[in-house]
């Protein structure tokens, strides 16, 4: 079931609350450097700890990205309101 327009704003709220969160920033900017740290120095034999650090930052890549996109939603759907009034 597709979410609606008033749940989409909530989700977009919600979101940009999180994301301007101190705490959630630290803690996603720690865990996404440790990550990254932890791929470069990756020995050349350690594939699978290369590849295991690679998909953990893209996984928080991909909740920092999915927040953003729901907060995009949300302020496209209220421009498209204000431009119809």
């Amino acid at each position: 079931m597709e979410p609606n327009k008033d749940e989409l704003i909530e989700l977009g709220n919600n979101s940009e609350v999180l994301l301007k969160n101190p705490t959630f920033i630290l803690t996603t900017n720690q865990l996404i450097e440790g990550t990254f740290a932890n791929f470069v120095n990756t020995k050349p034999d350690e594939t699978q700890k290369r590849e295991s650090s690679y998909y953990h930052h893209r996984a928080l890549m991909d909740i920092v990205a999915t927040l953003q996109q729901r907060v995009a939603v949300r302020d496209q759907m209220l421009n498209e309101t204000e431009t119809e009034e």
